[in-house]
C-alpha cells in the first residue's frame, strides 16, 4: 500500500478518506450537466434562431465528435499519467464549451464549437471520472463501500448531472432573461470551482499503465474480451439511441400538442427520463449478476418498449404517451448503464480500466447520433417507418443478446 493510501486509511485520514470520492463525483455531475444542458433547448433554437429540425439535431449529435477522442484517448492516457490531470482538462473544456454556447446568438459556429468542447468534457468525465470514482470506492479508500459501489456511484453522478443540466437550462430558458445566455453562464459558475477541488483530490492511479511508448497506452487489451464485445457492446448503443429519441427527438415532433409550452415539455421529458434512470438504481443493483445477462436483458427490453411508444406518441400528438415513453426509456437505460459499467469494471485490468470504460462509452454514445440520422432519412422516407425500423432492430438485438450472453456468461 502506498504512503498516500496508508495515511488515508489510518489516523486522522480515516475520517476524510470516505468522502474523497464525493469530490470526483461532483466533477462528473457538473461535466454531465454541461453535456446535456443543450438537449431541452433544441426547440428554443428552432423558434428563436429559426434553425431546422435537421440542424438542431445535428447540433445535438455534434458533440459526439468531441466526445469520441476524449473517450478513446483521455481514458487510456489517464491509465498512464493519472486521473487528476485528464479530468481537470475535461472540466476546463466544459467551462470553455459553455462560454462558447453563451455566444450562440452570434452564429452557428459558436454553437458547433461549444458542442465540441462539451463533448470533450463528457468524454473525460465518463472515462476518467468513472474510473477515479471506482478506485476511491475500493476498500483501501472506502472500507464501508459495498461491491459494485463504484459503478453505481459513477452512473448516478452521470445521470443526476445530465438531468440537472437539462432541467436547470430548460427552466432558465423558459422563465429567466437572456435565455440563450444565462443557462450557460450558470454552468460556468458551478463548474469552475471544481478545477480547484480536483487539485486537492488524491491521485489513485500511479501504475504507469501499459509499458512502452505513450501510443501503446491507446491499445486496450481488455477490449478484446468476448463478453465485452458480444454482450456489453451489443447493449451499449441502445442506451443513448433511446435517450436521444425520448428527450431529444420526440419533443421536436410534438409541436402541435405542446404549442408555446414546447420548451417546458422538452425539459420535462429530459427530467423524467434521467430521473427514472436514477430512481431505478436499487433495482439495477439487485438484477445484476455475473452469472447471466439478466439485468442487461431487462434493461434492453424496457428500452425497446419505450422506443416503441415514440411513433404512436408522434402520430397521436400525445404528451401523455410521450411522458410514459420517457419513463420506460429512463428505467431501461438506468438498468443497462449500471450493469454495463459493472461488467466493464469486472473485465478490465488495473492497467486499462479507464481505457476500457472509454471504449464502452465511445460505442454507446454513437447512439446519440440517431436523431440526426433519422431527421435526415425522414426527408426521403416517412418518419414513422424509420422509427419502427429502429424498434425492430432493437428487438432483434434483444434476441441476439440471449444467444451471446449464454455463450459467454462470465467470459
Amino acid at each position: 500500500m502506498s504512503a498516500v493510501v496508508q495515511q488515508a486509511v489510518t489516523g486522522a485520514g480515516a475520517a476524510v478518506r470516505r468522502r474523497m470520492w464525493w469530490r470526483v463525483w461532483g466533477a462528473v455531475v457538473v461535466s454531465s450537466w454541461g453535456g446535456n444542458q443543450f438537449s431541452p433547448l433544441l426547440v428554443m433554437y428552432e423558434d428563436r434562431e429559426h434553425y431546422s429540425t435537421v440542424a438542431t439535431t445535428l447540433f445535438l449529435g455534434l458533440y459526439v465528435i468531441g466526445l469520441a477522442p476524449a473517450l478513446l484517448v483521455a481514458g487510456s492516457l489517464s491509465d498512464r499519467h493519472g486521473r487528476r490531470p485528464l479530468l481537470i482538462a475535461g472540466v476546463a473544456a466544459g467551462v470553455i464549451g459553455s462560454a462558447l454556447l453563451a455566444l450562440g446568438e452570434l452564429g452557428p459556429e459558436f454553437l458547433a464549437l461549444g458542442r465540441l468542447f462539451s463533448g470533450f468534457t463528457v468524454g473525460a468525465a465518463v472515462a476518467v471520472g468513472t474510473s477515479w470514482i471506482k478506485e476511491l470506492s475500493d476498500p483501501e479508500w472506502d472500507p464501508s463501500a459495498r461491491p459494485g459501489a463504484g459503478a453505481r456511484r459513477a452512473s448516478l453522478a452521470f445521470l443526476l448531472g445530465s438531468a440537472g443540466g437539462a432541467c436547470v437550462a430548460g427552466v432558465l430558458a423558459q422563465f429567466a432573461p437572456l435565455p440563450e445566455v444565462l443557462p450557460y453562464v450558470v454552468h460556468c459558475l458551478v463548474a469552475a470551482p471544481f478545477l480547484v477541488v480536483l487539485l486537492r483530490t488524491p491521485e489513485t492511479h500511479r501504475s504507469g499503465g501499459v509499458p512502452g511508448p505513450w501510443w501503446r497506452q491507446l491499445r486496450v487489451p481488455s477490449a478484446g474480451h468476448r463478453r465485452f464485445r458480444r454482450v456489453v457492446l451489443l447493449v451499449g448503443p441502445w442506451i443513448f439511441v433511446a435517450y436521444a429519441l425520448g428527450y431529444g427527438y420526440l419533443p421536436t415532433q410534438l409541436r402541435e400538442a405542446t404549442g408555446s409550452g414546447a420548451l417546458l415539455f422538452a425539459t420535462l421529458a429530459s427530467g423524467v427520463a434521467l430521473g427514472a434512470s436514477s430512481a431505478v438504481q436499487p433495482i439495477a443493483k439487485r438484477l445484476h449478476t455475473e452469472r447471466s445477462a439478466r439485468a442487461l436483458t431487462a434493461g434492453l427490453l424496457a428500452l425497446t418498449v419505450g422506443m416503441a411508444l415514440v411513433p404512436p406518441a408522434i402520430a397521436l400528438q400525445s404528451l401523455a404517451v410521450g411522458v410514459v415513453a420517457n419513463v420506460i426509456i429512463g428505467a431501461g437505460a438506468g438498468i443497462c448503464l449500471v450493469s454495463a459499467l459493472q461488467e466493464v469494471q469486472r473485465i478490465a485490468t488495473t492497467a486499462d480500466l479507464a481505457g476500457l470504460t472509454g471504449r464502452f462509452y465511445a460505442v454507446a454514445y454513437a447512439g446519440f447520433l440517431a436523431p440526426s440520422v433519422i431527421s435526415a432519412v425522414a426527408l426521403l422516407v416517412p418518419v414513422q417507418l424509420v422509427l419502427w425500423i429502429v424498434v425492430g432492430v432493437a428487438a432483434a438485438s434483444l434476441v441476439l443478446l440471449q444467444l451471446t450472453s449464454r455463450r459467454h456468461p462470465v467470459g
